[in-house]
This record gives structure tokens, C-alpha cells and sequence, in this order.
């Protein structure tokens, strides 16, 4: 039989919502041990959090998060609020024995991020950040082939991630909508929202990097802020470029940035290696291109 997981979600935003779908249809897609149950849902805002709680169909709904802690019934702690509550929230639940989920990237910088580490590994409890790329079939085959030895020694990886939403000088920074925007909220910009995904997957990919060479640029210096209303000096990267070397002798190139026209959600990768190169993008999420030098029938080209 079926064991029943009880979910507490904190935070009612987008991902609390993508989250909350992910619970609800995970058992029509797969066959898995555990069948979540949206326990408890929080947020700041009463109204909000009852009507989220009804849509979603969660049991109950509060308003604090030390509530969600102190419930014995809930399993699983999912994090799904803005980075600079991460900490707080993450090491609380480790303390109070849940599980955790927390949304990347885990904290705003490496100093806040290792009390968090320290929390979990003390209280033994599983855990995980939601780098949700790794899950993709065409992502997953890439690491096999590349783990099979498929490509053979692997001489680069390169990855980026393109947006355009910020190019406006009217976007504002800080409140519900623009937390990404205020450096106090997000800790970085596309660094720690964008490349922290190209990031983890390379490492899972193509192992550890050991050297790094980066350029930061913040193209509109100054932004009003929704909460206080007044303009204010923006302390977030609006693009990253940066090149490294792996552990195993290969070169990376990693570029993201808020100001490529055109582009909602552009992650490609291509890894190059001395038999074969693969490639993918995330829009055509469930292809994987292909080409093998010794494979006569695709001499010509790449095949998906």
C-alpha cells in the first residue's frame, strides 16, 4: 500500500504553485512509494494563503511558518520563498526533524549557505535543493553517455541562460513581484537565478570545477524600489560571463543574462568530447542532439 508523505509548503508564489501541481499529479505519471498530501500551506497573508489553500485543495493554511515546524504530522518542509528566508526557515526545519526541499539557489551567499549544511547533516534528514533540470529524460541521457564513456575524454563544456524580462529601466526592484531585483532579497542576480542551474548541472555532468575567471555587469545602475518608493542603487548582476576549468582537464564557457531580446527561458548546453559531442536546449526540452565521428550514417551531421 501506498505510504501517505505530508507536504508543508511555505510560500504561495509561482513556484509554491508549480510545486503544488507537482504533489498533486506525481502519482498520475508514475508509480512511486509515497503519495504526497498537501498538508499545510503558508504565507504572509491570511486571505491569500485560505484562498490558495482551497484552490489547491490543502487540509489547512497558516500564517506562520514556526507553525508548519511544530506540526508533528508534517513530513516534508518545501521552501518556496524568496532566498534571503532560506536559511532561517531550512535550518528550523532540519532542527524540528523534516525533510527538506528548498528552492535554488540555496542561500545568498556561501557563508549563509554552510549553517544550513551544518543544520541538515546534524539532524540526518534528507534534503535536496530543487535544481528540477537534472529531471528532464534528455538531461538524464546526456550523463549517461557521458558516464558510459560515450564521448570518451571530454574537452568542453559551455552552457547559457538567456532572459530579456529586465531590460526596462521602469521594472522596479524589491516587493512581491521584483524580489529578484533587490540584492537584499536575492543575495545576486542571474548568478545565483540563472547560472546556478547551468552551475549544478555541469558539476553533476562533468564533475568538479577547480579554477574561475568571471565578469559581472549591472546595466541599469539605479531602479525605484516598490517598498519604499524611492529610487535606489541596484546592488544585483544583470549579466555573468565566466570560464573555467574541470577537474578533468576540460575548459567551460558559461554566459547568462536579463538582456538578450527575444529570449524568456534560452538553457542550452553542448559538451564536446574526443568521440562524440552532445547538445541540448530547453526549448526542444525532450531532444538530445547527437554526433559520433564513428558512426559513418551521421558523418554528415548531428542526429537527435
Amino acid at each position: 500500500m501506498t505510504k501517505q508523505l505530508n507536504v508543508g509548503i511555505i510560500g504561495y508564489g509561482f513556484m509554491g504553485r508549480t510545486h503544488s501541481n507537482a504533489y498533486r499529479r506525481v502519482t498520475n505519471f508514475f508509480d512511486v512509494p509515497y503519495k504526497p498530501v498537501l498538508k499545510t500551506i503558508c504565507g504572509l497573508e491570511e486571505k491569500e494563503a485560505k484562498a490558495f489553500a482551497d484552490r489547491w485543495g490543502f487540509e489547512s493554511y497558516v500564517t506562520d511558518w514556526r507553525k508548519v515546524m511544530d506540526d508533528k504530522s508534517i513530513d516534508v518542509v518545501d521552501i518556496c520563498v524568496p532566498n534571503n528566508y532560506h536559511a532561517e526557515l531550512a535550518i528550523a526545519a532540519a532542527q524540528a526533524g523534516k525533510m527538506i526541499i528548498c528552492e535554488k539557489p540555496l542561500a545568498r551567499t556561501g557563508a549563509e549557505a554552510e549553517p544550513m549544511v551544518k543544520a541538515v547533516e546534524k539532524a540526518g534528514v534528507p534534503n535536496m535543493v530543487s535544481f528540477n533540470y537534472r529531471r528532464i529524460p534528455a538531461v538524464m541521457m546526456a550523463k549517461q553517455l557521458i558516464d558510459s564513456g560515450r564521448l570518451g575524454r571530454i574537452f568542453h563544456y559551455r552552457a547559457n541562460f538567456l532572459q530579456d524580462w529586465t531590460i526596462s529601466t521602469k521594472v522596479p526592484q524589491g516587493g512581491m513581484g521584483t524580489w529578484r531585483l533587490d540584492v537584499k532579497a536575492a543575495g545576486s542576480g542571474v548568478t545565483g537565478d540563472l547560472l546556478a542551474h547551468c552551475i549544478d548541472t555541469a558539476l553533476w555532468q562533468n564533475g568538479p570545477i577547480t579554477s574561475v575567471c568571471a565578469m559581472t555587469e549591472t546595466f541599469v545602475k539605479e531602479r525605484m524600489n516598490v517598498d519604499t518608493g524611492k529610487v535606489a542603487p541596484v546592488g544585483i548582476d544583470d549579466a555573468c560571463t565566466f570560464f573555467c576549468r574541470f577537474g578533468n582537464g576540460s575548459m567551460g564557457n558559461f554566459e547568462s543574462t536579463r538582456y538578450a531580446r527575444g529570449h524568456k527561458a534560452l538553457y542550452t548546453f553542448e559538451i564536446n568530447g574526443e568521440h562524440a559531442s552532445i547538445a541540448w536546449d530547453l526549448h526542444d526540452l525532450n531532444r538530445l542532439s547527437y554526433f559520433d565521428h564513428r558512426d559513418e550514417s551521421i558523418v554528415r551531421g548531428w542526429r537527435s
